[in-house]
C-alpha cells in the first residue's frame, strides 16, 4: 500500500482545485462497479481499486463512461490481523475524470468524486 498527500482535488465538474491536503492510498482492493453506461444500459464490472481518499476513488474499467456518470462501488476489505472478519464498503459518486489507456479506448482510468454517505457491512 502506497500513501501520498495530495493538494489538488478534482471538482465534480472535472476541474482541479486547490484544497486541503488529503491522504490518498494506492491499494489494489477488489471492487465491483455498477452504474448506467452512456447508452442507458446497466453495467456491473469487477475491477481493482487503483487509489482512494476520503473524497475520491480511482479505478480501471472496460465499460466506457462519461464525466458526470453516477457509479456505485462495492469494495471488499480483506481480513487482517486487527480486522477479524472481511468487510464490504459500499460507496457512490460521480465520475470526474476519464483517461483512455489504449488507442482503441478499451480500458479507462476513471476517478469518481465520492458522496459523503457510505454503507459498511460485515462479510461472512
Amino acid at each position: 500500500m502506497k500513501s501520498t498527500m495530495s493538494e489538488n482535488i478534482i471538482n465534480s465538474d472535472g476541474a482541479p482545485r486547490a484544497g486541503k491536503k488529503e491522504r490518498t492510498f494506492e491499494m489494489p482492493l477488489p471492487a465491483v462497479v455498477t452504474g448506467i453506461d452512456p447508452s442507458g444500459n446497466r453495467f456491473e464490472e469487477r475491477t481493482d481499486l487503483h487509489s482512494i481518499s476520503s473524497e475520491q476513488a480511482s479505478f480501471w474499467l472496460r465499460t466506457p463512461l462519461l464525466i458526470g456518470s453516477k457509479v456505485l462501488l462495492a469494495l471488499d476489505v480483506p481480513r487482517t490481523i486487527i480486522l477479524e472478519k472481511p468487510l464490504r464498503l459500499c460507496l457512490s459518486g460521480a465520475v470526474v475524470y476519464v483517461r483512455s489507456e489504449d488507442a482503441q479506448g478499451r480500458k479507462q482510468l476513471l476517478s469518481a468524486c465520492l458522496d459523503r454517505t457510505y454503507r459498511l457491512t460485515q462479510e461472512s
